[in-house]
């Protein structure tokens, strides 16, 4: 049981990681720059701030892929199936978030040449910039969907096993279904801006959820009875 504790906290800590690297990296330093009209001068003033945003993503990328890890430990025996096909959305949800990552550092390296040739005001620069830009978008609508269709699956089974409150998975299921469609509206051209806000409630999920396990770990009676099945 203390070692089922342990797991309990490392994955609500991994939570943490993730969430916290994700908003740092992406928000705080790539999004910034990638978005400002004149992205291919700033990525190149701003090298290292998207280098390292970019590598607090791919940090992101490996805390949730440790999180399907242990989850797969804890419940295989019980949801053998679900349980791996939640590692294989993670999978894909970190090979999706490898080359948004890579679409950025490329912006990164394209700026640079852009600024060696005197900054021209209209070039082939501009059109490799927007297909980078259109790659990371497209890879990070990826990262959406295999984030939502393993969140789905981990809170179903986390719902089955009452491991944790089952308040926690039904709003997990609902911020689920709020982030599938804001990503769909947004995929299909619509954009709504109060939307965009219902990506909250997955966020404040893994953030909660992260802080239950290390505070309180999973319910040691179901754990028996998972492992006992």
């Amino acid at each position: 049981m203390k070692s089922h504790r342990k797991s309990a906290a490392i994955i609500g800590a991994l939570f943490l990681i993730s969430n916290v690297t994700f908003l740092l990296g992406a928000f705080l330093f790539v999004e910034p720059v990638l978005t400002a009209p004149d992205y291919l001068t700033l990525s190149s003033a701003n090298r290292n701030q998207v280098v390292l945003g970019a590598l607090l993503e791919i940090v992101n990328g490996v805390a949730y892929i440790g999180i399907a890890v242990l989850v797969f430990s804890i419940l295989r025996k019980r949801f053998e199936s679900l349980a791996l096909w939640y590692v294989c959305f993670r999978i894909i949800e970190f090979i999706m978030q490898i080359l948004s990552d890579l679409s950025a550092l490329s912006i990164v390296k394209l700026g640079e040449e852009f600024v060696k040739a005197g900054a021209p005001a209209s070039s082939s620069f501009e059109i490799v910039g927007a297909f980078l830009l259109s790659q990371r978008y497209w890879a990070f609508q990826m990262v959406t969907f295999s984030l939502v269709l393993g969140a789905v699956v981990l809170y179903y089974m986390l719902y089955q096993t009452n491991l944790i409150p089952r308040f926690i998975s039904v709003w997990g299921l609902i911020a689920a279904i709020a982030v599938i469609s804001t990503a769909l509206m947004d995929t299909f051209g619509i954009s709504p801006g109060y939307l965009e806000f219902l990506g909250l409630l997955m966020l404040l999920n893994e953030l909660f959820i992260g802080v239950w396990l290390i505070a309180k770990g999973f319910n040691s009676t179901e754990v028996a009875a998972v492992y006992t099945e």
